[in-house]
């Protein structure tokens, strides 16, 4: 039986992750990386591997062209290998955005920001699978900036943009520390949920707790409006319940403040193990001279995503709601 791209892909990249992880006596998600990093250089660059190691993992390479698949192609079976090793090895920051909320947002990047080339930023891109997901939907031209504290998601993020030709410029930190890039046109954010442990820092935020511990995703809310430019659009994966806790009265004002609600799409309670951990995709608008508030924000409940009759049924409702409300800045 013929197997398909994604399928050739995947065997190359977990085969050869198996071979490295073996010999080199680290991680598997660790040995992802170095593979990753050996087909784009397209030689091997290990130096301790033994010569049959090299030997086993040229034989594998030779299997396949990562130039001959899709970005699309590589993306997908990137990201399955990695889930295989996030399971292996359970963290709780390591994490992948699934590929239909993905394909979404780039949906609502591609009818909000309508102009040929954009700078877009990702706060918290992991292992950049939702940013090279949002890439490969739009048909523009795109800067691409991403920030990750984690060493190894981070490697992963820029072995991902690499395979897939994506141009991101990636910062190593934390994203609630100064950060020295330029205002973005976009923002991209499936933000981590829980408290930020740093107090001194949380303080120079205006979304800081009053006591206690602030929300990390409140601030890399405030920080992600910060660095976007006037008019500019933020789209954030966010806890159904982002308006309801007890730092809410802060958000509401900050909001209130600095950005526009153009849209809060809540997204199945199918797609997530329970009803408390489920999510929505919140559309905010950064204020600036000519932006003027939509008539009314698009506010939308998902169906099942696997629904296609009810999913047609609310992307026309979408499309009804883009030609009412067309963006007046741009």
């Amino acid at each position: 039986m013929k197997v398909s791209p994604v399928e050739e892909l995947f065997t190359v990249f977990n085969q050869t992750a198996l071979v490295i992880q073996e010999e080199l006596e680290c991680s598997f998600l660790e040995a992802l990386a170095e593979t990753g990093e050996n087909l784009f250089q397209g030689s091997i660059l290990q130096e301790e591997l033994s010569e049959l190691t090299v030997k086993r993992l040229k034989k594998h390479y030779e299997e396949i062209q990562i130039n001959k698949y899709s970005n699309e192609e590589i993306r997908k079976a990137y990201q399955l290998v990695i889930l295989k090793g996030m399971q292996e090895n359970v963290q709780p920051n390591h994490q992948m955005t699934p590929d239909s909320i993905g394909m979404l947002i780039g949906y609502l990047v591609q009818k909000f920001g309508v102009q040929p080339s954009m700078r877009l930023l990702d706060p918290a891109i992991g292992t950049g699978n939702l940013l090279t997901t949002v890439l490969n939907h739009l048909q523009k031209e795109v800067v691409s900036i991403g920030v990750e504290v984690d060493d190894l998601l981070i490697r992963l993020a820029y072995i991902n943009a690499n395979l897939q030709q994506h141009p991101v410029e990636l910062f190593n930190q934390d994203s609630l520390e100064p950060l020295f890039i330029d205002p973005v046109d976009v923002v991209i954010g499936d933000l981590p949920v829980g408290y930020y442990p740093n107090d001194v820092r949380a303080a120079d935020y205006q979304l800081q707790a009053k006591e206690g511990h602030s929300y990390s995703h409140h601030l890399f809310i405030e920080q992600s409006v910060k660095h976007t430019k006037p008019g500019g659009y933020l789209f954030f994966l966010v806890p159904n319940t982002l308006f309801e806790s007890d730092q809410a009265k802060g958000l509401h004002e900050f909001i209130k403040e600095h950005v526009i609600i153009q849209g809060f799409l809540q997204l199945p309670n199918s797609m997530f193990k329970n009803k408390s951990t489920a999510k929505s995709i919140l559309v905010l608008q950064k204020k600036g001279e000519e932006v003027l508030p939509p008539k009314q924000a698009l506010l939308v409940n998902l169906p099942s995503l696997s629904n296609a009759a009810e999913m047609d049924k609310i992307l026309l409702k979408m499309d009804k709601w883009f030609q009412e409300n067309k963006p007046k800045n741009r």
